[in-house]
């Protein structure tokens, strides 16, 4: 069994799964909290037919957020101590209580459903949230067993899904990238969008994160050239931006365990549709930057994102929407809520590491996601073999 741990109070993004672009909520805000720091309304993932979405909003800098109903708040009233172990089939939590009030389970209230816990403790004749979390992961509400031993609440969980470890109770940055990791498989990250730095800060994060190798093409492309991406734009064109950085990649699309900042703007290979062939290696992030007022407007521009598909980056597996205006102090969020959509994109397939390690197998021909027979020839047009 783990350690005592202290609870934190983390911030988790809420999902709404999406097909044919019609969201359903997955999970739901247990409260609301005024924070200064960044709050997710926005996220997208997209595998074969399937879409998933959140939102992801970062405060201007003259005005603090308050979180609205399509984020949620992962809250202790109290500093909590609890410990936690992970077993084939079920977690169990064991939180101290430590209060001579509690003198039976009648001065306790438990309540769970498929992703929140929610603990509540008599003080003073009324009840009051001892804690309540966003679970790491799924569980089956209706076979909860919780029992009261001394100073300790016991609550046990059955697990939707035995074949995931949980790394912790609840969905935290350390959570998410022992989790994700194991879910990749080795399978390389790729962060795209209409930003080189913003792609830099958060796959800087994320490689820390998950133990993962950091490359950044801007740099192996500059390094290579000799010069920088905007003289080779003014000497040679943005085309020639775009086929190094593509010669870049398909150099980079054998390669395991790296998280892959990708040249930003319409310059870079990312943005063109026809250069993503060694893009699908691995998972695609998209950071992309919005002008949206609020969470409809940016659902509704992420929609017509995808719709369009003008954009080669509409051909990303996840997309986080960033709103306001951008930090380098909100990479770590902007890199967990990443994870945390690709973590469900994955729990969605659990195929996917390994199908994307059968696209490079076969040498990365374009065909992803519908994988051709060894031998096809993609120059053919024709799909023959």
């Amino acid at each position: 069994m783990a350690s005592p741990t202290t609870l934190p109070t983390p911030i988790s993004p809420s999902c709404i799964s999406s097909s044919s672009l019609t969201p359903t909520r997955l999970t739901y805000p247990k409260s609301t909290n005024n924070i200064s720091k960044p709050y997710f309304p926005f996220l997208i993932h997209r595998s074969a037919s399937f879409n998933r979405s959140i939102p992801l909003n970062l405060p201007h800098s003259t005005t603090s957020n308050t979180f609205i109903c399509s984020s949620s708040s992962t809250v202790s009233t109290n500093t909590t101590n609890y410990e936690f172990s992970n077993g084939s089939d079920e977690v169990e939590l064991r939180l101290f209580i430590g209060d001579e009030s509690i003198q039976s389970s009648k001065d306790v209230f438990v309540d769970a459903d498929e992703k929140f816990l929610t603990i509540k403790t008599k003080h003073e004749g009324s009840f009051k949230t001892a804690m309540e979390i966003s679970l790491y992961e799924k569980i089956k509400p209706s076979e909860t067993i919780w029992l009261l031993d001394e100073d300790q609440l016991i609550v046990n969980l059955k697990k939707q899904d035995p074949d995931v470890k949980w790394p912790d109770i609840m969905e935290t940055w350390e959570s998410l990238t022992v989790g994700v990791a194991q879910l990749l498989k080795g399978t390389s990250v790729y962060l795209v969008g209409e930003s080189s730095e913003i792609n830099f800060r958060v796959s800087r994060e994320l490689a820390v994160g998950l133990g993962y190798t950091p490359l950044d093409t801007k740099e192996l492309l500059e390094t290579f050239t000799k010069q920088t991406v905007d003289s080779l734009v003014t000497a040679e064109g943005s085309n020639a931006v775009a086929e190094t950085e593509s010669a870049i990649l398909e150099s980079l699309s054998s390669h395991i365990r790296s998280v892959v900042a990708t040249i930003g703007g319409r310059h870079g290979a990312a943005a063109r549709g026809d250069s993503w062939r060694h893009l699908y290696s691995g998972f695609t992030v998209w950071l992309s930057q919005s002008e949206a007022k609020d969470e409809a407007a940016a659902k509704e521009e992420a929609r017509m994102n995808i719709a369009s598909g003008v954009q080669g980056f509409t051909n990303a597996d996840v997309v986080v929407k960033l709103g306001g205006d951008w930090d380098n102090d909100y990479s770590k969020a902007v890199a967990q809520a990443a994870l945390s959509a690709l973590k469900q994109l994955i729990l969605s397939d659990k195929k996917l590491p390994g199908k994307k390690g059968l696209y490079i197998r076969l040498g990365c021909r374009g065909d992803w996601p519908n994988i051709k027979p060894p031998g096809w020839d993609p120059s053919s047009g024709t799909g023959a073999v």
